[in-house]
């Protein structure tokens, strides 16, 4: 069988060939997906300043030049050289660049990067001043205000300077207590520790302070001998690091602490200033992360001044974008909750009063975009098309009346000019590599009411385009694509993706790999280009004649809460079933080997990978499971409380998804692959299932990445997937 399967293949090759059809490589599947095989673009695409002109960087003859366009003009025109530029650096005494450097054309002049300074060069007066010296911007979580004051962190302190005096604003800085940083495991939208005031003078900064929580170690095995670096990692039912923030005022360099209360273990999150700068409004979430105070502070004193409004939910609540002023009433303010099953947009005054809420029915919000010039109207990306499709609409804050801007299917990138007017759109779908248009919205937003009526499609220009991309796999042999749906056991449609073999025929039968993930905040398929698919293995796949499948199961992002809150406390029982959907699905189709399907997974993917394999064996002959979470007792409080509550809370639920005591169930054979440096989910986790699998005597494969943390990246990436595909080869061959 094996040697069938090996002609079968270089037939195919020998096909391919002969049809001028080249094969993907391992290289240009995971590696040139994002370079010379990635779709073309126009690179730093941007508006210019308060302008509806657009900007971008082009290659001309081999040099980068700046190219300048709008709705009126016919053909973009050439705005800025690097010898024109650099005439610019060299009259100001500063360094010339060798190549054209990252430009950002702001209201305010040209801000780049010059010798290591940012600067802000003016075009008119034809000078610059210095933003952010090198020294300064090599700085640990350095941040500049609006006004030129930059915080940032100094052996474990934190420092504000105003470019010539550094004030030390903390003095016990150090592993434990930990300054100015991303807390709380970088949940509820938290990505950094720093805050600046509207009028750049004040500056709000988490403190954490995590020494009660246990030290863990990860090995460094780069010396001799190896060492332990010892991180702190906060485990379920466990300890937590308790957080406070401080408000540091550069007019009287003084320091005032917010007074949060208790208790101590609490999540302060989604932090906003108000437009004068009075206060700070902070979603502070419970440990148990089923109650939610939005809730108000003096930011000159500390005081706490009242709660807003409370949510609570029996399962969970995750704020995860700070509240919103309104441009045009600082005392209106817009809120993001998922309160009635998706996630949509409230309005509420500093009062704490919900005056209404501003979008509804069965889809998500998913981003705020920002609003017009006269704050009328309000630009925002959502699933309204279906949850493949990302799209932008405005909303008119006066009337309530929503307009789809992107009509189109398919997945919006897309900026909004200063004054609302113009979008620059960036979409693609499963067969358009990538298209680049301009929207001119003008007569709508000056249009009036009853205007407005006729619909937004009757009052915008018809688009410009700027950039089609052509196929940039056009000289490949690649499989066919399909998304389309499929029904649960409890009637939900599951979004699925079918990679089909090269040269398919309905009346042979192929080996399956399917590709899963399945837990929150993420989604595998999308109408855009490659279905989603960051890189091309799946299509390399496909043409070594597999079929490659993806499902979202329950637990998946963009579905609504019931969807996601389906897994709580029993994660894998819903995507289990979803999965045996799946199976069912495929096994009916008559093209499909279901004596060589194979299942692959990472991360949360790894886990449901595990579980599947101990809990649904004969299925799947083989599978790869990166990554896994084994035990949720060995994950961290924030996300696996979340999902799970604690695992004195719900001992049944941590029970049944305790895969390592489950090892001995495995029948088919199993990768295991880890980052050896994997800081989310820890190697602990992997290497108690190997041990737990040689105590039970079962047959277990194991692969570490040494350097590499909880994804392998960059050109080793390329070697894992080797690694994977090999693996697939080997036992489903035959």
């Amino acid at each position: 069988m094996k040697k069938i399967f090996t002609a079968i293949l270089l037939l195919l090759i020998q096909q391919c060939i002969f049809a001028q059809d080249k094969l993907l490589s391992m290289e240009d599947a995971m590696l040139k997906a994002r370079t010379s095989l990635a779709p073309q673009n126009l690179s730093q695409l941007q508006f210019y300043g308060n302008t509806n002109d657009y900007v971008y960087l082009k290659k001309v003859e081999g040099k980068d030049i700046w190219m300048r366009g709008n709705f009126k003009m016919k053909a973009d025109s050439a705005f800025l050289t690097l010898d024109k530029l650099n005439n610019f650096l060299s009259q100001n005494g500063l360094t010339t660049a060798k190549e054209m450097p990252l430009i950002k054309f702001t209201p305010k002049g040209w801000i780049m990067t010059s010798n290591g300074h940012r600067i802000l060069y003016d075009p008119e007066k034809r000078s610059y001043i210095t933003l952010l010296k090198k020294e300064l911007a090599a700085k640990e979580n350095a941040e500049q205000s609006s006004v030129g004051y930059v915080a940032y962190l100094d052996n474990h302190n934190l420092y504000v300077t105003d470019g010539t005096i550094a004030k030390q604003v903390t003095t016990d800085g150090s592993k434990n207590i930990v300054y100015a940083s991303s807390v709380h495991r970088d949940e509820f939208g938290i990505n950094k520790g720093t805050f600046w005031s509207n009028n750049g003078t004040k500056l709000a900064f988490y403190r954490m302070d995590q020494g009660m929580v246990t030290d863990y170690p990860i090995i460094n095995w780069s010396e001799r001998p190896a060492k332990a670096d010892l991180i702190k990692y906060p485990m379920a039912g466990d300890k937590s690091h308790h957080v406070t923030i401080g408000v540091y005022n550069t007019a009287t360099q003084n320091t005032i602490w917010l007074k949060t209360g208790e208790p101590a273990e609490q999540y302060l999150t989604n932090i906003a200033w108000s437009p004068d700068d009075k206060y700070i409004y902070i979603a502070v979430v419970n440990r148990e992360q089923n109650h939610m105070w939005l809730n108000q502070y003096d930011a000159t004193t500390g005081d706490f001044i009242k709660t807003l409004f409370e949510q609570t939910d029996e399962k969970y609540v995750e704020p995860l974008v700070p509240i919103q002023f309104l441009k045009s009433n600082p005392s209106q303010f817009i809120w993001q909750s998922n309160r009635d099953g998706w996630n949509h947009l409230y309005l509420y005054d500093t009062n704490g009063k919900l005056l209404k809420q501003l979008t509804n029915g069965n889809w998500e919000v998913l981003e705020v975009k920002g609003y017009d010039a006269k704050g009328e109207n309000l630009y925002f990306v959502s699933t309204a098309l279906s949850p493949i499709n990302k799209n932008l609409s405005v909303l008119n804050l006066k009337t309530g009346r929503i307009n789809l801007i992107t009509t189109d299917g398919g997945v919006h990138a897309t900026q909004v000019s200063a004054d609302g007017s113009s979008i620059l759109d960036v979409y693609s779908t499963a067969s358009n590599p990538r298209t680049i248009q301009l929207i001119d919205i003008s007569k709508f937003l000056n249009a009036k009411a009853k205007v407005q009526q006729k619909g937004l499609q009757n009052l915008v220009a018809k688009p410009k385009l700027l950039m089609q991309s052509h196929n940039p796999l056009k000289e490949y042999a690649t499989g066919e694509l399909s998304l389309f749906t499929i029904r649960n056991n409890s009637g939900d449609s599951i979004y699925c993706r079918m990679f089909k073999p090269v040269g398919f025929n309905n009346t042979k039968k192929y080996p399956v790999i399917v590709y899963w993930y399945g837990g929150p905040h993420a989604q595998m398929i999308l109408n855009s280009w490659n279905g989603g698919a960051g890189d091309y293995w799946f299509q390399y796949q496909a043409e070594r004649g597999y079929v490659v499948f993806t499902i979202d199961t329950r637990g998946s992002d963009n579905r609504g809460k019931a969807f996601e809150q389906s897994i709580f406390r029993k994660l894998g029982e819903a995507q289990m079933d979803d999965m045996m959907a799946a199976v069912n699905y495929l096994t009916a189709q008559p093209y499909i080997d279901k004596d060589r399907m194979g299942l692959f997974g990472w991360s949360f993917g790894g886990f449901m990978t595990t579980d599947f394999m101990l809990n649904h064996p004969g299925i799947f002959k083989a599978a790869v499971a990166g990554g896994p979470v084994m035990n949720w007792q060995y994950y961290e409080i924030m996300y696996g409380e979340r999902y799970m509550d604690t695992p004195q809370e719900n001992p049944e639920g941590y029970a049944a998804t305790n895969l390592i005591k489950q090892a001995g169930k495995l029948k088919g054979k199993l990768l295991l692959i880890h980052g050896l440096q994997d800081p989310v989910v820890v190697q602990q986790h992997s290497v108690d299932f190997v041990k737990a699998c040689v105590d039970k005597g079962v047959q277990v494969d194991y692969m570490i990445y040494p350097g590499h943390e909880h994804n392998v990246l960059g050109k080793d990436r390329a070697h894992l997937y080797q690694k994977v595909t090999d693996y697939f080869m080997q036992h489903l061959q035959q």
